[in-house]
């Protein structure tokens, strides 16, 4: 792993171009991968303007027409530990998440450089179903982290989520939605190659990933 500490006034040039650059963002560091002879986690972004949702995503978005969303400054509170304690448990136990504390968790929210956001995603009765913390750029925003209620796993909100961010950077007039790290036949990150057009950094730049499942570069 290569890091690098962000902080002062060039905290938010250095991150805009780390993105771009293939790096992510955790607290106040940003990272990328860096194992001798592989390559193999690509970082991806969708094309905000050619963005047109397949069939089944746009039944998702018709899925959750109930759900509402409200975004703000990243603060953390009980309720979002809760349902993020909640997550952890039941979709990735023993990854080390699982064990935060509140305070790990206010950290991972509230300590931030750059421009960062939170959005909470609720049911017509109040309910928070999901939240997703993000970062703005001049030309792009980029999911940082994200978990939803897995009692409702059926709406697939993960999928939701990220339908809203690219929605709200068209909004913006944004050009990309950043979506981390991707890896071909990985079945646990394989839904980020529906979103299309997205593109994937690799050896010559960045270039459009294509089409079919355990799609390359």
């Amino acid at each position: 792993m290569v890091a690098t500490e962000l902080s002062g006034r060039g905290a938010k040039d250095l991150y805009h171009d780390g993105l771009r650059a293939g790096f992510r963002r955790s607290h106040n560091f940003m990272y990328r991968p860096a194992c001798p002879g592989c390559d193999a986690c690509r970082p991806v972004r969708v094309v905000t303007s050619a963005f047109t949702p397949s069939r089944s995503l746009d039944r998702v978005r018709r899925a959750n027409r109930h759900v509402t969303a409200e975004t703000a400054p990243p603060q953390a509170t009980t309720e979002q530990y809760g349902l993020f304690a909640r997550y952890q448990a039941e979709r990735h136990p023993g990854g080390g998440m699982d064990r935060m504390s509140f305070n790990e968790y206010r950290a991972m929210v509230e300590e931030s450089p750059v421009d960062t956001f939170a959005t909470e995603f609720r049911a017509e009765g109040g309910e928070l179903l999901a939240v997703m913390l993000a970062d703005t750029l001049p030309d792009a925003l980029s999911a940082v982290y994200s978990f939803y209620e897995p009692a409702h796993a059926k709406l697939a909100l993960g999928t939701s989520m990220i339908l809203w961010l690219i929605a709200e950077a068209k909004r913006r007039d944004l050009d990309y939605v950043y979506l981390g790290y991707w890896i071909s036949g990985c079945a646990k990150m394989d839904y980020k190659s529906r979103f299309r057009p997205l593109e994937a950094l690799g050896p010559g730049g960045w270039a459009p990933l294509k089409q079919g499942r355990g799609a390359e570069i």
